[in-house]
């Protein structure tokens, strides 16, 4: 003897498969919605699987993980943060030299941070030749 409960979601399963089969297409498609209620009667019924015929049971979860893979995706998507840098102010940071160049910004009105304004400055080469390698200055003892 099952549940009412349970007979009664066997019998909204049924349902919608049959739903799915009267269309008119030689080939039923299943739409999102379909796919929307096979994942979420996966999640609240444990027997799903023994009455699904129209696909099978590893597609509902390959649905499942898909949508699981579209949530994520939506939840670290980039929100805002910082406003980007103009092509101008990126070419004022390059031709400037002065060390204090984040705080002649704020002074000509560019609301920037020090490090953004670190992270476009040219690396500064301090080796009087520039061809010149961290290993030229090691000892040659056979390394």
């Amino acid at each position: 003897m099952r549940s009412r409960s349970a007979i009664a979601l066997e019998v909204l399963a049924l349902r919608q498969q049959v739903a799915v089969l009267k269309r008119i297409r030689p080939r039923p498609r299943l739409n999102s919605s379909d796919r929307l209620f096979w994942t979420v009667l996966r999640c609240f019924w444990s027997r799903w699987a023994d009455v699904l015929v129209i696909v099978k049971p590893e597609t509902v979860v390959g649905w499942h993980r898909t949508g699981f893979r579209l949530y994520w995706r939506w939840r670290s998507r980039p929100r805002g943060g910082r406003p980007k840098i103009t092509d101008e102010i990126r070419g004022l940071i390059r031709r400037l030299s002065a060390p204090k160049i984040h705080g002649e910004l704020l002074k000509l009105g560019f609301v920037v941070s020090e490090r953004t304004v670190a992270r476009y400055l040219r690396r500064v080469q301090r080796c009087g030749d520039p061809g010149k390698r961290w290993l030229s200055f090691l000892p040659r003892r056979g390394w």
